[in-house]
């Protein structure tokens, strides 16, 4: 039996969520058409059965984490007896006709509940009443299920490339049952013997070990030692509610400003969040001089074949020059910075989290380093998909929070459009409207330069 336990870099997603829920997900806009009846009524058992009939894609959303007890090794992913879809999949709706505001409103308070963890670890809402007939899908699945790229890959299991894409039969299926005592205990004896030899090898090569730590310590540095950033109202320990706001933009406007600067997608999402935070924190009367750090999601994925399942990712920090006016000068300084910081070598953030000490070392020289931003842009499929033969128009994530980083960035490309979803702490940000109106004001600023080309794409 193949025992499947909880990886090194998904067990740090768990740490924390009594206190912050750790799940991250997306809204996936619909044309409402082909999900209601002729009354108007959601057709919820029809998506049901749709989504039921995929589960087999993703196999991680038919299991739940396992907790054997002292001695047997970590946490494990074992098949879900009793999985039942209309626990996941349920419908909500909202006085109509709805707009962003109440879409938003309903997606903070869905986000505020903790998924339970004696049920697979996902949930799919399914927000009806909205304006133009439309629909929105709230999908959110546990952090230590997926990162940005695999939740992406995730929610693609569930969306066709044609409205009229046949719906697949629902094989039979059959839970496995879990692993026994004995069966626990070898595989942690195994995972021991292998960790040993790890070991061993590594010092009986000290050239190559050595080299390999050269090669990983200005990465490591950066994220462990770098200078802390400046204090600011930014600095506070997050509460349990969160505030959404939304900045729309093309794909197409996005890029031809990236190749106007020599720079990238994610440097212009960096310069926005920089001129965002520039203009919340003007708002507050705080100084804008220098620049404030933000944290950078860097897949580790590059490569690898097999399932997006599971969390592959490091991080980098990015100082935002939020003392520099002009967002044209502003995208050319961060497309310089990160340019550098991308060549640096980088390692999962679960192999550096590893083992309690380590764990409690590296967590507090990161809280000295005060980063309170966190950005991270995802790029989506270009192609229109449907759900249930409903067209998907937009997309956008929802990012999570934790310990002080009280706002996160997130943008996420599809079919021509770029949405910006700004997730904040409600207390922290009872302004996040100041911030997404200084995003929308760089967005237009930077799209009415007149600027000669560069060759270098846009791309993230």
């Amino acid at each position: 039996m193949t025992i499947e336990r909880l990886s090194a870099e998904d067990a740090l997603m768990l740490r924390g969520d009594e206190l912050w829920p750790q799940d991250i997900g997306a809204v996936v806009l619909l044309d409402g058409g082909p999900l209601l009846d002729p009354d108007g009524v959601f057709r919820i058992e029809v998506v049901r059965e749709g989504i039921r009939s995929r589960l087999r894609l993703v196999p991680r959303l038919r299991q739940v984490l396992y907790v054997p007890r002292r001695g047997l090794g970590a946490p494990v992913w074992v098949d879900h007896p009793g999985l039942d879809v209309t626990e996941h999949v349920q419908v909500l709706p909202l006085p109509a006709p709805g707009g962003e505001p109440e879409l938003l409103r309903a997606v903070e308070q869905l986000k505020r509940r903790h998924l339970d963890r004696s049920r697979p670890l996902w949930e799919m809402w399914f927000l009806t009443g909205l304006a133009a007939g439309q629909v929105a899908l709230f999908v959110r699945m546990h952090h230590a299920i997926a990162d940005g790229m695999a939740a992406l890959t995730t929610i693609g299991a569930f969306l066709d490339h044609t409205p009229d894409a046949p719906a697949p039969p629902v094989p039979p299926w059959t839970p496995a049952p879990p692993p026994t005592g004995g069966e626990f205990l070898a595989d942690n004896l195994r995972r021991h013997r292998e960790g040993l030899a790890a070991g061993l090898a590594r010092i009986v090569r000290p050239r190559t070990t050595a080299r390999q730590a050269r090669r990983a310590w200005p990465a490591l540095r950066e994220l462990l030692a770098g200078e802390p950033g400046r204090q600011t109202s930014l600095h506070r320990l997050i509460g349990p509610d969160r505030t959404l706001a939304l900045v729309h933009g093309t794909l197409a406007q996005v890029k031809e400003i990236a190749d106007r600067h020599d720079a990238t997608v994610n440097d212009v999402l960096l310069t926005l969040t920089a001129g965002g935070l520039r203009a919340l924190l003007r708002s507050r009367g705080e100084p804008v001089d220098g620049t404030l750090p933000i944290y950078v999601p860097v897949s580790l994925r590059r490569g690898r074949g097999g399932p997006a399942e599971g969390n592959l990712i490091s991080q980098m920090v990015v100082p935002l020059p939020v003392g520099v006016a002009d967002p044209g000068r502003r995208l050319r300084q961060i497309a310089a910075e990160t340019v550098a910081r991308k060549a640096l070598a980088r390692t999962s953030l679960g192999t550096l989290f590893r083992g309690r000490i380590a764990s409690a070392l590296m967590l507090m020289a990161i809280k000295r380093q005060r980063v309170d931003v966190l950005s991270a842009n995802v790029p989506g499929p270009e192609q229109p998909l449907y759900l249930a033969g409903a067209r998907v128009l937009a997309v956008f994530p929802v990012l999570n929070l934790i310990g002080t980083v009280a706002l996160a960035v997130g943008a996420l490309s599809y079919a021509g459009t770029f949405t910006i979803a700004v997730t904040a702490d409600r207390d922290a940000y009872p302004d996040v409207g100041v911030l997404a109106a200084g995003l929308r004001e760089d967005l237009r600023a930077l799209g009415a330069m007149d600027l000669a080309p560069s060759g270098r794409t846009g791309d993230a």
